[in-house]
Formats: structure tokens, C-alpha cells, sequence
């Protein structure tokens, strides 16, 4: 018999029969064993992943520390900038140079610092190796890396040639003082633009309203059309000899046009305020300089937009143009809307509330409301530009009036020192972008045909358009004028902070460089050739801003009426834009009385059955004529109080009594008759000979009597 049968068990036999619990026991030791030593595996572990954790998190807090400091570094770096120019700057007044102007100062500091931060700081990259990808179809904004089950998020920052591979963020400096252009749009810009709205001359600019318009809109479209394809013949050119390395499209010419348009005579315009220059060349640059650049911001943006339906994006498509043109005029009508309708419903906020007795929350509330303006445009897809800008006029021209006299003098000095301190940032960054911006692109066939376009630009839009201009004018613009304008086509911020929005192609890496370059050439040279150029011309300077200019000016051709009336009253309204007149009168009888304190009450101009809603939204102060209202602007010679003005029934004088009277007023037994509109478009455009002082300020009666 086998051993193992079942007659005769074996051993193994006897092992198998017994209870599975009981074959566990003698192993029992064995597991507990292994179970210990994995236990303890386990838990020496869990200790070095804490532990690497911990090493991690002390990593990681000591490199955002560094990044702080770095932070801290690179905006002290532009804040010094700041202090240095301002110290030059009080130099140059005290010993009365005007060779270079301030914004040309903070470049050249801006290139000091440039150079140092480019070749005088060591090399502090983080970069280990390259990592190589497989090509995807289309750019991602954002990579996630998982390593080891850990995620690591990375965002895009643009394409760089493989020539700089080795060289990309070579210095962490570089990096921290290289701004997010967002930087410029959402916080630089809107203070730069909101004051030049809120700081507007509107005798002279409304004097010269048509013309103004004339040279922003269509003198801006012109201009860029006409660089636009001349840039087109020398991308052709140095696709020819071999100098272009990659796409430039036409639409990128159009493009590069539209931005290079966009004009900033602020060294300009700094001199002729310093010496007193003509105010009516000062209110045509000044005017053209603040709309056009709003129209460049919403031509690029139309030119952007245009994509032609077919395999060829960059073909003429009219559908597409049409388009490109709709959204052109939406953006800019929504724009402006949307930042009239913010300074109204501000006007009316600081009118039927008493923030005036609270004048440190009434200008916080002013500020808030004028700048998310900017922002809530942009969110809703329009331009923020545009609205901050028209946002300004509207508070200058109605919520001004309601404001205490504290809060108006805050609100003045308080942009006044943002748009001074945000335009001088602009410009020291300027000159230390030409060291540290990592994507520049020269080229000097294109920057060469990109200053002869510009000029060729410029002139095409300035002396045909004055000469169309002349032919309707009574205050024509001189050829001595024109050639100032000429002159006087500055670039500046506005085109830098287009240009550097997107930068990530190789076109629009070489029209950043070439902006760059044109805005350094025309603030050095132009900004510091504008005194011997108003001498040259023979243009008037040290002149009073209320004074009008004589009437054998060569400047100015005044066509007179008959009379003498015709010199002083009647030319006012001569000389004012047609589009002014046709609005004023609206304003004055139900816009001003309905959102300030000022303007005839709206019981005498409504109609009887608005009689409740007329005295719901008439001002008492318009009855009582307790606070006379006075815009501290030299340019608004009278208001309200200083004239004996007729509304229906009620006549309110200059020293607020009132009385029955009839419609008109009369001089000299009924020689002369006048609407009150036409009084006070007179007085507002602020004609005449008769004078009187108050506060310091020449005032200007334009109520003339024959003798």
C-alpha cells in the first residue's frame, strides 16, 4: 500500500485534515512579523512624504518671498524713475530749459535702467532643460504637468525663436519689471484719458468743434488707410530682398496704420500751455489728440475683426468690410453712450442726495464711478477708451456743478496728478522696454518706410482736409497753423499701449519694435524742436486764454456783419460750430435744469401738463438763487447769476432778486433783442469787450451797448 491511502494516512494526510484555523497557528509569528515590518515600511513613508511636504512647502515659501522681494524691487526701480524725473523736471523749469520735456526725460531714465537691468545683473534663470512636446493643431492658454500625481499649472507667455531658447527669462528682473499690457488699459490709461475729457477747454474746443471732428474721425481714418498700404508696398519690398522671415498680412498693415495713428502731443501741448500759445491752435491739437485716439483704439479694433469668409482670411471680402465698418460704428456709439449715461446717472446721484455735506465721500464716490466707467465697457465687450473719455466731458459739463466746493477742487488736482504720474510710468517703461522686452523685432527697411508713411500720413490728412475745412470756416486756420499740426503729430502712449497688447506674432513683434522706436524719435526731436518752430511761424504766444484773437490776425480771417454789433455779441455765435448751436439751446433749457442746479427752471420751459415732474426735478437753489453756481474754468467767463436772464415770467439778476418781466431783454429802449439761449451761449462762449473781475479772473460780459 501506498503510503498516503486511505487506510494507512500518511502525514500530510493528517496535515490536510485538520482545521484551517489550525493550519494558520504555526504561521501566525511569521505574519505577525511581516505585518510589523510593513507597518513600520508604512509609516517611515508617511514620515519622508511629510517630511518632503514640509521641504516643499518651506520651498515654496521662501521663492514666493523672493518674488516678493523682487516685486518690492521692480517697483521701487519705477517709483525712483519717478522721483528723478519730477527733481529734473523742477530743474529745468527753474533754469527755463525747453529743449526736452518731461516724458522725454523719463525715457532716457527709463534707457539707464534698462541698460543696467540688461547687462549689469547676473543671470538668475530656473530653467533646469528643455522639455519637447508634440505639436498640437492649436495654442493652449494653460498646461497642466502631472508628475508623479502631482498637478503643476503653467500659462503661455508667447512663442520665442529657437535662437532663444537659452537665453528666455535669463533674468528674473527682467521678468518682474516686463508688465502685463492689461497693466496699461485697466489701470494707466483711464486716468490719462478721463482727464483730458474732464480738463477740456469748451469755449475754444466747442469754437472749433467741426474741425475737430473733421481731423479725429475721418483725418484719422485717412491716415491710416494711406500707411497702412504704403507699409504693404514695404512688406512686399522686403519680402523681395529677403528680409522678412515670416507672414505680415495686410490687415496687419491696416493694423500697424490704425495704431500709429493714434497721436499724443503732450510735449507739445505742455509748451504751448507754458507759454501761453494760441488757444485756438492749442484747442485743434488738443481736440483732434484726445478723439483720435479714441477712434484709433476702435479702428483697430474693427480691423481685428474683419475675417472674410473662404479659405483666404487676408482676402478683400466687402461683406466682411461692411461688417468690419458696423463694428466700428457700434463700438463707438455704445462707447459713447455708455459713458455719457455714467456721468449722467452721477450728475443725478450727487444732485437729489446730500453727499455735499460729506465732500471726502462725495469725491470717493465721483472717483468710483469715473473710473468703472473704463471697466464696465471693456466687460461689455465696447471701449473703455472711448466711454472714460466722454464719461469726463459729462462730468465736467453737468456733475461738476453739483459737487461741493472742496470736492471740486479734490477731483481736479486728484486726476491731475494720477494722469501726470500714470503718463510719465508709461513713458519710463517706454525707454526700459527697449532693453528688457525679450521679443523685439528690428528691422530697418520697415522702420525706415514706417517714418516716411507716417509723415506722408500726416500730411495727407492735415492740409486737404484744412483747405475743405477754409472753404466753410469764418475763423479760418491759417497755413502757418497747419504747418504746426503738421509738426506736431506726435506719438506716445496711446500707440505704445496698442502696440504692446499683443505682441505674440512676429508681425506684431516688429511693429512694437518700430512704435517704440517712432515715439522715442518724436518726443526727443519734434517735443524738443517746438519752440523754434512757434517762433519760426510767427504763432502769437504769451496770450490771454479769455482774450479773442484781433481781427487783422493773419491767423485769423474773422468775416464780420455790419455794425458794431458784428464785433463783439454776434460773432460768438457765428464762430461756434453749427453742431454746438444746434445743441446748446436743448441743453440749456432741459439738460442742465434736470441734472444740476443751474439753468432756467423747468417750469418755464416744460410744457404746463409736465408742471408736477418739472417741479419735482427743478433744483431749489434755481428759485432762490442761494448758491450761484460758478465752474472754476476760466474758459466758463459767466454763469447763470452774472446776467439778467428771463425765464417766462421770472427774471433773476445778478444779485438774485427776481420780478415779473416779459420774454426778451432789452438794451438801449429795444435797439437790441435776445433770446436768454442766445445770452447764454454768448456769455458761455465768453465774447465781448465790456469787463468786470471777480475771483482773480478777467470776466467778459458779451452784453455790448451802441452808443
Amino acid at each position: 500500500m501506498e503510503p498516503g491511502d486511505a487506510a494507512h494516512p500518511g502525514p500530510w494526510q493528517a496535515v490536510r485534515a485538520l482545521p484551517p484555523r489550525l493550519l494558520l497557528l504555526p504561521l501566525l509569528p511569521l505574519l505577525l512579523g511581516r505585518g510589523l515590518r510593513a507597518g513600520a515600511a508604512a509609516s517611515s513613508a508617511r514620515a519622508e512624504a511629510e517630511d518632503s511636504s514640509a521641504m516643499e512647502e518651506l520651498a515654496t515659501e521662501k521663492e514666493a518671498e523672493e518674488s516678493h522681494r523682487q516685486d518690492s524691487v521692480s517697483l521701487l526701480t519705477f517709483i525712483l524713475l519717478l522721483t528723478l524725473t519730477i527733481l529734473t523736471i523742477w530743474l529745468f523749469k527753474h533754469r527755463r530749459v525747453r529743449f526736452l520735456h518731461e516724458t522725454g526725460l523719463a525715457m532716457i531714465y527709463g534707457l539707464i535702467v534698462g541698460v543696467i537691468l540688461r547687462y549689469g545683473t547676473p543671470a538668475t534663470s530656473g530653467h533646469d532643460k528643455s522639455l519637447s512636446c508634440t505639436q498640437e493643431d492649436r495654442a493652449f492658454s494653460t498646461l497642466l504637468v502631472n508628475v508623479s500625481g502631482k498637478f503643476f499649472e503653467y500659462t503661455l507667455k508667447g512663442e520665442i525663436s529657437p535662437g532663444k531658447v537659452n537665453s528666455v527669462e535669463q533674468n528674473d528682473m527682467l521678468r518682474k519689471v516686463t508688465f502685463d499690457p492689461e497693466v496699461f488699459f485697466n489701470i494707466l490709461l483711464p486716468p490719462i484719458i478721463f482727464h483730458a475729457g474732464y480738463s477740456l477747454k469748451k469755449r475754444h474746443f466747442f469754437r472749433n468743434l467741426g474741425s475737430i471732428l473733421a481731423y479725429a474721425f475721418l483725418g484719422t481714418a485717412v491716415s491710416c488707410f494711406i500707411i497702412g498700404n504704403l507699409m504693404y508696398g514695404v512688406v512686399k519690398l522686403m519680402k523681395i530682398v529677403g528680409q522678412l522671415s515670416d507672414k505680415f498680412y495686410y490687415t496687419d498693415c491696416l493694423f500697424f496704420g490704425a495704431i500709429i495713428s493714434a497721436t499724443d502731443p503732450v510735449t507739445v501741448l505742455a509748451i504751448f500751455n507754458e507759454l501761453h500759445a494760441d488757444v485756438d491752435l492749442y484747442a485743434l491739437l488738443f481736440g483732434e489728440s484726445v478723439l483720435n485716439d479714441a477712434v484709433a483704439i476702435v479702428l483697430s479694433s474693427s480691423i481685428v475683426a474683419y475675417q472674410p469668409a473662404g479659405l483666404n482670411t487676408h482676402a478683400f471680402d466687402a461683406a466682411a468690410f461692411f461688417k468690419s465698418v458696423g463694428i466700428f460704428l457700434g463700438i463707438f456709439s455704445g462707447s459713447f453712450t455708455m459713458g455719457a449715461v455714467t456721468g449722467v446717472v452721477t450728475a443725478l446721484v450727487t444732485k437729489f442726495t446730500k453727499l455735499h455735506c460729506f465732500p471726502l465721500l462725495e469725491t470717493a464716490l465721483f472717483f468710483l464711478m469715473s473710473w468703472s466707467t473704463f471697466l464696465l465697457a471693456e466687460a461689455c465687450g465696447f471701449t473703455g477708451v472711448v466711454a472714460v473719455l466722454f464719461c469726463g466731458i459729462t462730468q465736467a459739463h453737468y456733475t461738476y456743478n453739483n459737487l461741493s466746493v472742496e470736492s471740486r477742487s479734490r477731483t481736479k488736482q486728484l486726476f491731475e496728478v494720477l494722469h501726470f504720474l500714470a503718463e510719465n510710468f508709461i513713458f519710463s517703461y517706454m525707454g526700459l522696454a527697449l532693453f528688457t522686452f525679450q521679443k523685439h523685432v528690428f528691422s530697418p527697411i520697415f522702420i525706415i518706410g514706417a517714418f516716411v508713411a507716417i509723415f506722408l500720413g500726416r500730411a495727407a490728412h492735415i492740409y486737404p482736409l484744412s483747405f475743405f475745412l477754409n472753404l466753410g470756416r469764418r475763423h479760418r486756420i491759417g497755413w502757418n497753423f497747419q504747418h504746426m499740426m503738421m509738426f506736431s503729430g506726435l506719438r506716445g502712449a496711446m500707440a505704445f499701449a496698442l502696440a504692446i497688447r499683443d505682441t505674440a506674432s512676429y508681425a506684431r513683434q516688429m511693429m512694437f519694435t518700430t512704435t517704440l522706436l517712432v515715439v522715442f524719435f518724436t518726443v526727443w526731436i519734434i517735443g524738443g524742436g517746438t519752440t523754434p518752430m512757434l517762433s519760426w511761424l510767427n504763432i502769437r504766444v504769451g496770450v490771454d486764454p479769455d482774450q479773442d484773437p484781433p481781427p487783422n490776425n493773419d491767423s485769423f480771417q474773422v468775416l464780420q456783419g455790419d455794425g458794431p454789433d458784428s464785433v463783439g455779441g454776434n460773432r460768438t455765435k457765428q464762430e461756434s460750430a453749427w453742431i454746438f448751436r444746434l445743441w446748446y439751446s436743448f441743453d440749456h433749457n432741459y439738460l442742465k435744469p434736470t441734472l444740476t442746479h443751474s439753468g432756467p427752471p423747468l417750469t418755464s420751459t416744460l410744457p404746463a401738463w409736465c408742471g408736477l415732474l418739472a417741479r419735482c426735478l427743478t433744483s431749489p437753489q434755481v428759485y432762490d438763487n442761494q448758491e450761484p453756481l460758478r465752474e472754476e474754468d476760466s474758459d466758463f467767463i459767466l454763469t447763470e447769476g452774472d446776467l439778467t436772464l428771463t425765464y417766462g415770467d421770472s427774471t433773476l439778476t445778478a444779485n438774485g432778486s427776481s420780478g415779473s418781466h416779459t420774454a426778451s431783454t432789452s438794451l438801449e429802449g429795444g435797439r437790441r433783442t435776445k433770446s436768454s439761449s442766445e445770452e447764454v451761449l454768448d456769455r458761455d462762449l465768453g465774447m465781448g469787450d465790456q469787463k468786470v473781475s471777480s475771483r482773480g479772473t478777467p470776466l467778459v460780459f458779451p452784453l455790448q451797448e451802441n452808443a
